[in-house]
């Protein structure tokens, strides 16, 4: 990187050299048929809970989290960790802690009015999708500490790469879950973080099983999520 002094001399400003942009290709006549195309593939994407114990092809993982990786993020600092959870062990430790925090969750933290608006679903303190998947990745913020910079818009660049994250692994034809106990300082241990990681999201990733079953749910219609002014 360029270094730039300030006009007073008094502090230095680093630069990124800067390359031709090499954008996307897509003929006019093309966008709309490709937008709908990609619509109606990720309309097909459901929450699931219930996984086959199929092995996942080789590589998907990586390149899923790569392209997570790509997400924006304030100043380029890119505050994210993925980290991979393949050992049955491992899996177990994570169940049974986020089991004790759901319990506490349905029994005594949630209100009332959040139980209601969950029951239609069925979920429950039970969290067996977190051993039977054969893969979990819990998402990390990255948050200022002895070897990571300070991070800005943390939450909101994390949230674009687990919305790209998703994308990827329905396009490979996986099913997945956006798991979000609390408080989750139990997953530093789990997981073997630092202190200034901050986990946000436990996502099992693996094929559904032959037998799983999704509440028949369906989306808002463009005319209540869309304003054009």
């Amino acid at each position: 990187m360029d270094q730039n002094n300030e006009p007073n001399g008094t502090s230095a400003t680093l630069t990124y050299p800067t390359v031709p942009h090499r954008p996307m290709t897509v003929p006019a006549a093309e966008a709309e048929e490709r937008a709908r195309a990609f619509h109606d593939v990720m309309a097909r994407r459901r929450t699931v809970r219930d996984y086959s114990d199929r092995p996942l092809p080789d590589g998907v993982l990586e390149w899923a989290i790569r392209t997570a990786s790509t997400a924006p993020s304030g100043a380029n600092v890119q505050p994210w960790r993925f980290v991979v959870l393949t050992d049955p062990d491992r899996k177990r430790l994570l169940r049974e802690a986020a089991e004790a925090e759901e319990r506490e969750f349905y029994g005594r933290r949630a209100s009332a009015e959040w139980l209601e608006a969950l029951a239609p679903l069925g979920t429950d303190p039970s969290k067996p999708f977190l051993e039977t998947a054969p893969a979990v990745i819990v998402v990390f913020e990255v948050h200022k500490g002895p070897h990571s910079p300070r991070p800005y818009y943390t939450k909101e660049s994390v949230g674009i790469a687990v919305g790209l994250l998703l994308a990827t692994l329905h396009q490979a034809g996986l099913a997945t879950l956006t798991h979000t106990p609390s408080p989750m300082r139990f997953l530093n241990e789990v997981c073997d973080r630092p202190d200034e990681e901050r986990a946000s999201y436990v996502i099992p990733v693996g094929y559904p099983a032959d037998d799983a079953q999704v509440p028949d749910i369906h989306r808002k219609p463009l005319d209540e999520v869309m304003t054009r002014i």
